[in-house]
């Protein structure tokens, strides 16, 4: 069987196993979200934190109570990973300790659901801290995305009211009764498929090809490897990621690993339909989502297996740099999942795609992150898009644009406007600061394009919460570890609060009935006009600077 047939059937399992789950999980989280019922330990936990689970917030409280958590996640990770040297379960190597600069740089990336490690992870991080530290925030930074998705999607279903929901019963909803569940079951299918998961500081002696040994220290890797992937997080317990064969041993549990990134950001257009009293609604979305997917996955795929150069030609695909327990093509729709979606994680060093092979894994991160994107993040920056494009449509025929009953005011699109303007801005300025400093151009390992390549890659990656990279690049400065930081910080807060704030004035809205001058938003027509507004408005952000990056490379 030829790479290109078995790349083929993997996508065609793959698709089949997230339609399988589409309907019963998105009908499952609309039933979390939308009950009364509050279990004992949900109680427990309302009474510590002091949160009414009765009360309901306007969207600025929701907004501040985001971000009063947030503070404090950080804050606390920050001062763990400081002191981790004196604490429990620790195996931090003699000069790979934690730098203020590094620890603030982790602690950004993880609370903002980034995942960018600027450190190797198996010799920088204890136990305790991947446990206590950076697992948990892989759990409550995914369901805050979450919990702000269904906050806006509650502003189209509600009418003549402030109120969004509550934010503190969204987030422990979410963590207890969607992510846990799941992650706790995956976590046991990558330890039957090979994942490690035991306390061992140094357990593994293993012998080189030079003719040493290396020890590879164990660790609970399963139970974080799960979290990692479901949450749309990517951050790995080894420094080579899902790469490494102690966090995804074998072609099946690559398989598992890219599921788990897709199902629960595929199955909440499900939830949005269901909670709009419409679900063909919530099918146009994952429509959308699943055109853009397909692709993306397309064209890496030509890219890396079929694509012209040297040695591409000699070896018939792109092999460096692939875990040839996977092979090119299992790769390549890794790469497209782990950047389509937040995730970030990398089973393949995406330095050494082709040319093009790494712009199209830019481009994914370009488009917003939104086919299907991470969880709870691609759900609304999709809505963005489809009322951007239902605003676009309205000035065509010229009529007051209406998505769901609600109209899109001069208010309504300058929130969408902001929110889709927030990181293309950060990205361009990052990358132009760093190219225009000698010490910041220092730190790339290449020059010319590809050099840029790498620069555009990593702001890319911060601003749009990815955590990948390309990794030829040296971040691990002063200066990258806090202009990254803090296009992290900027890049999910500042669109987070958009997204509330328009949440907030869809909800004061009355309902707007259908006319025969209403866009339909439910039909193949809509699907269409979304994905092409999505495709342009972005090519024409971002074309410049891949014109004197990765095509620039490729054409040479």
């Amino acid at each position: 069987m030829s790479a290109t047939t078995a790349g083929i059937l993997f996508v065609l399992a793959l698709v089949i196993a997230l339609a399988a789950v589409h309907v019963p999980l998105g009908d499952y989280m609309y039933r979390v979200y939308n009950t009364a019922r509050d279990s004992r330990v949900e109680r427990g936990i309302y009474k510590v934190i002091g949160a009414d689970p009765r009360s309901e917030q306007t969207w600025g409280a929701y907004a501040r109570s985001v971000l009063a958590f947030s503070a404090v996640s950080l804050l606390f990770l920050f001062f763990l990973q400081l002191v981790q040297g004196r604490l429990p379960l620790h195996l931090t190597e003699p000069g790979t300790e934690m730098t203020p600069a590094l620890a603030w740089n982790t602690a950004v990336s993880f609370v903002t659901n980034t995942n960018w490690q600027a450190y190797s992870g198996e010799s920088t991080q204890g136990h305790l801290v991947q446990m206590a530290g950076l697992t948990v925030q892989n759990f409550v930074s995914a369901a805050v995305g979450m919990a702000v998705a269904i906050a806006l999607v509650r502003g189209f279903a509600r009418t003549r009211t402030g109120e969004l929901g509550n934010f503190w019963v969204d987030l422990v909803r979410g963590t207890l009764r969607i992510l846990l569940p799941i992650a706790a079951v995956a976590a046991v299918i990558l330890i039957a498929g090979g994942a490690i998961q035991n306390f061992a500081l140094h357990s593994q002696v293993v012998n080189t090809i030079a003719g040493g040994t290396q020890t590879i220290p164990g660790g609970p890797v399963a139970s974080q490897e799960a979290i990692k992937l479901l949450g749309t997080n990517g951050g790995g317990f080894f420094n080579a990621n899902s790469a490494h064969p102690f966090e995804n041993p074998t072609a099946w549990t690559n398989f598992v690993q890219i599921f788990l990134i897709a199902m629960i950001a595929f199955s909440l257009p499900r939830t949005f339909g269901k909670m709009v009293g419409n679900t063909r609604q919530g099918l146009a979305i994952v429509s959308v989502m699943g055109v853009i997917a397909a692709l993306s996955v397309t064209l890496l795929m030509v890219f890396q297996l079929q694509a012209h150069g040297t040695v591409p030609t000699a070896v018939g695909a792109a092999t460096e740099g692939v875990e040839q327990r996977f092979g090119v093509a299992n790769s390549a729709v890794f790469a497209a999942a782990t950047t389509l979606t937040s995730t970030g994680a990398v089973n393949s060093y995406h330095d050494s795609y082709t040319s093009l092979g790494g712009m199209v894994t830019m481009f994914n991160m370009q488009l917003g992150e939104i086919a299907p994107g991470g969880v709870g993040s691609g759900l609304y920056g999709m809505l963005i898009l489809a009322i951007i494009t239902v605003f676009v449509a309205g000035l065509m025929v010229g009529r007051t644009p209406e998505y769901l009953g609600k109209k899109i005011t001069p208010r309504e699109i300058k929130l969408a406007a902001g929110y889709f303007l927030v990181t293309p801005l950060l990205v361009l300025t990052g990358t132009a600061i760093a190219m225009s400093g000698p010490q910041q151009r220092d730190s790339m390992l290449n020059t010319g394009p590809h050099g840029l390549s790498e620069v555009l890659y990593a702001f890319t990656s911060a601003a749009n919460n990815n955590g990948s990279a390309f990794a030829g690049i040296s971040v691990n400065t002063p200066w990258y570890n806090t202009a990254l930081g803090l296009a992290m910080l900027l890049g999910r807060f500042l669109p987070l609060i958009l997204v509330l704030a328009l949440a907030g004035s869809l909800a004061r809205q009355g309902s707007t009935p259908a006319s025969a001058g209403t866009l339909p938003t439910h039909r193949p027509q809509f699907v269409g006009l979304v994905s092409g507004v999505t495709l342009i408005l972005v090519a024409l952000t971002f074309l410049p600077m891949l014109a004197l990056g990765p095509l620039a490379e490729g054409i040479h």
